[in-house]
């Protein structure tokens, strides 16, 4: 099968297309034929060499974190699932990213695709909508009345945490440039504030959780709004515990963990309207199409998600 690969750590111009074998399905999984991946922060960053002590992978390394297809085999031990169904997944990517035209995916990470979205934006919520709502709901514990700070509310986690926060009735702030200002306030940010013309430690105060997608001085800034007992949870970084606890926070850094079961739960909001997967932009799964997507994000002027379409 084809699938585009990194045979060492390097610039976008390191991804190849390649032939490869197909992968190797166990009884508690099914073979996805891949319609549609998207491309995260994660995928260059190990691309360029930046978490090989974190992700020790070995060469050539399939990249990809997100799946959308129609299953073409089941393993004798899944119940939940049958041969031609749409589906979506975070796969358990340490062997096989999702670069290629199957995956083979475990059954508990698997969720059934909703019916009004198309293999592209399915595509752009697994890792982005989970990353979002574990952020939210298990480290945060959002309520209704939360007020939430979201930064770089245009970008693929940060529009999704935002409509997540605002479906559990979350008052919401986010940062993001000027010419994003209508895009987020469509989202239903109820505080916009452009990073470039207002700082918004000056401006946000006793707020009950941030969530950090940019690490380094704005994470310890952003401690700096929250009220006493506020949660900051970041995506990029560990926080400085010592820092968290001289101002009576709960602070904390969150690595994705797949999970089937909430993935269906953001498959129901879209369904009922209460999330939009945000396609900004669609590239070719060729080694050109990917060179370019990649060079997208590392931009990080990519707005919404960045989708490949396979098939």
């Amino acid at each position: 099968m084809k699938a585009i690969i990194i045979e060492q750590y390097g610039t976008a111009e390191e991804l190849k297309e390649r032939k490869v074998p197909m992968p190797e399905m166990k009884d508690n999984q099914v073979l996805v034929e891949m319609h549609a991946t998207s491309i995260n922060p994660i995928d260059w960053k190990l691309r360029a060499g930046y978490l090989k002590n974190m992700l020790p992978f070995e060469f050539p390394i399939i990249l990809g974190w997100d799946a959308a297809g129609v299953i073409t085999e089941v393993g004798d031990k899944v119940t939940s699932f049958k041969k031609g169904d749409r589906v979506f997944a975070r796969p358990d990517t340490t062997a096989h990213g999702t670069y290629a035209e199957y995956v083979a995916v475990d059954e508990k990470l698997l969720a059934k695709m909703p019916e009004n979205a198309s293999f592209e934006e399915a595509a752009s919520i697994p890792l982005a909508g989970l990353t979002a709502w574990q952020c939210l709901v298990d480290f945060s514990e959002i309520k209704s009345g939360d007020k939430v700070l979201i930064h770089a509310g245009a970008g693929g986690v940060g529009s999704l945490a935002i409509q997540i926060a605002k479906s559990f009735g979350a008052h919401v702030a986010s940062t993001a440039s000027g010419k994003n200002k209508e895009f987020l306030k469509s989202l239903g940010v109820d505080h916009f504030i452009n990073y470039r013309e207002e700082d918004f430690e000056q401006v946000l105060d006793h707020y009950d959780i941030v969530v950090d997608t940019m690490g380094g001085e704005i994470q310890k800034k952003s401690m700096n709004v929250l009220k006493k007992g506020g949660k900051l949870v970041s995506i990029v970084s560990p926080p400085d515990e010592n820092l968290a606890k001289d101002k009576d926070i709960k602070a904390g850094f969150l690595w994705l963990e797949p999970n089937g079961k909430q993935l269906s739960q953001l498959g129901e909001m879209i369904e009922k309207g209460k999330l939009k997967p945000l396609v900004g932009h669609t590239f070719p799964f060729t080694e050109q199409g990917l060179k370019e997507a990649h060079e997208l994000s590392e931009s990080h002027h990519a707005k919404g998600k960045i989708a490949i379409k396979i098939k």
